[in-house]
């Protein structure tokens, strides 16, 4: 544990070797730190991308270890998460349009809702599966639209 970086609520902090952890049971430890006793609960934990959640004396904490790559890997631009282009939305099944969610000029993201679709009594939302602008609404609300029409075009 000497030597090893973590970032703590955002801050890089390089472990010392001055304190030690005594575990209760999977959940619950004891740091000792300089003379004094710190209560700690595990809230949280994905091993996979080395972050967890601890609690200690009731002040919660966002923990990362650090990679040997992670410099590495920011350095090239590579822990950007991709972003997907929508250049079109085409109906995913005949229905009535019911209201468009957005108009031309708005700017959408990976998730948000672009329209409500009516298909078998039911009303389907309709989201966005990238991020773009919308150039032109094609078909007009309350409009009966078949599988694979184009509805909305996007810059």
């Amino acid at each position: 544990m000497e030597g090893s970086a973590y970032i703590i609520d955002g801050k890089e902090k390089k472990s010392t070797g001055v304190s030690t952890i005594e575990w209760i049971d999977d959940t619950f430890f004891t740091v000792h730190f300089l003379g004094k006793n710190y209560t700690g609960e595990i809230i949280s934990s994905d091993l996979e991308e080395r972050k967890m959640t601890v609690k200690i004396n009731h002040r919660q904490f966002e923990i990362t270890k650090k990679h040997v790559l992670d410099d590495l890997i920011k350095a090239l631009g590579l822990d950007k998460q991709k972003v997907k282009k929508i250049h079109q939305l085409a109906s995913p099944m005949p229905g009535r349009i019911l209201n468009y969610a957005v108009e031309v000029g708005s700017e959408v993201k990976e998730g948000d809702a672009l329209l409500t679709l009516e298909a078998m009594k039911m009303e389907n939302v309709i989201k966005a599966e990238g991020e773009g602008v919308v150039k032109n609404i094609v078909v007009s609300d309350l409009s009966v639209v078949d599988k694979g029409q184009l509805l909305i075009e996007f810059e």
